[in-house]
């Protein structure tokens, strides 16, 4: 093999791994797989702002080098630890559950999410949205049935 020959061989493959960083690597990942993708992640984290309607300060801690910045990987917050556990659950639940449920009538196979409870604000909703025909109001009577 010529000295050219071994340049431009060496050549194409210095660009080649130039053009395809290695993956970055997400630290203390303890739910989440640790080869996720960053666009995989970046997507469950939006799906989790707009289901709680909160920002990324809501569950990550602020960096102690600069407080403007927050520190992904710290679990100094709290609610991290809480988010995780609601992680936990909801894939236990899905798996468990909703993955015996027929689903026949239905495109989409249904899943509990955050928004299952959520629906946007931080606290969960204590009220159902629509109450069970003849169940008590307000503590009050049960309801009367349209018959």
């Amino acid at each position: 093999m010529s000295l050219l020959s071994v340049f431009v061989t060496c050549t194409i493959f210095s660009f080649t791994n130039k053009q395809q960083p290695e993956p970055k690597k997400f630290k203390n990942l303890k739910v989440l797989p640790e080869n996720i993708s960053h666009e995989e992640l970046d997507n469950i984290m939006d799906a989790f702002k707009v289901s709680l309607g909160v920002k990324c300060g809501f569950c990550h801690a602020p960096s102690k080098e600069n407080p403007k910045r927050l520190d992904m990987a710290s679990d100094d917050n709290p609610m991290k630890n809480i988010a995780r556990d609601m992680m936990r659950m909801s894939m236990e639940m899905n798996q468990k559950y909703m993955a015996n449920i027929p689903h026949a009538d239905t495109v989409k196979i249904q899943m509990i999410t955050c928004n299952t409870c959520h629906r946007g604000a931080a606290k969960p909703f204590g009220e159902p949205i629509v109450k069970p025909q003849g169940q008590p109001s307000n503590g009050g009577a049960p309801a009367k049935s349209g018959k």
